[in-house]
């Protein structure tokens, strides 16, 4: 999945070292809007452990997850996915993403979101997609509505970031395609 700039695809074994990298170089910037991470978490193992898990949730259905590659020089500056995938009548997904603090504000992430939608809609036949942003995590907040996710609340004290009940907004869209 590609626009002018990026492209999208699930990850693979080879991608062990470009992911560990991207994580360990942004480290205080992607933990500063994620939940608690042990410092296990970068270390060669755990990236290879969680790719593992990357192909097996998507073999079953359950999460989809993609790096961001530049289309220039195939350069990994982010992930992208799905999760939390409900079938049956409800027939959706949570988004979630992140890019390297370096790429930020050059519109990589709204691209990535616009890819992961596309293929949400059309390929895995979802209805509704959701996010959730601290309202303080502006930038975030502009991706998803550029990529045309719409406001529907605030979920007061949802997610534990370090250490933190934090309010989350919540955003959502709807395929259009759905009758």
């Amino acid at each position: 999945m590609t626009s002018t700039v990026i492209y999208i695809r699930a990850f693979t074994m080879e991608d062990i070292e470009s992911l560990l990298q991207l994580q360990q170089n942004n480290r205080a910037f992607f933990e500063s809007t994620s939940m608690a991470r042990e410092s296990g978490f970068y270390t060669y193992d755990n990236q290879l452990n969680r790719i593992k898990k990357f192909i097996e949730y998507q073999r079953q259905d359950q999460s989809y997850k993609f790096g961001i590659f530049l289309r220039e020089n195939d350069e990994l500056i982010g992930e992208v996915g799905l999760f939390e995938v409900k079938r049956g009548a409800l027939q959706s997904a949570m988004i979630g993403y992140s890019l390297a603090h370096a790429y930020n504000g050059k519109g990589y992430a709204t691209e990535a979101v616009k890819l992961v939608v596309a293929y949400a809609f059309t390929v895995l036949g979802l209805h509704r997609i959701e996010a959730g942003v601290m309202p303080r995590n502006q930038a975030s907040c502009r991706v998803l509505e550029k990529a045309g996710f719409h406001k529907e609340g605030l979920a007061i004290k949802n997610v534990k970031i370090n250490g933190t009940w934090e309010d989350h907004q919540v955003f959502a869209i709807i395929n259009p395609n759905d009758p």
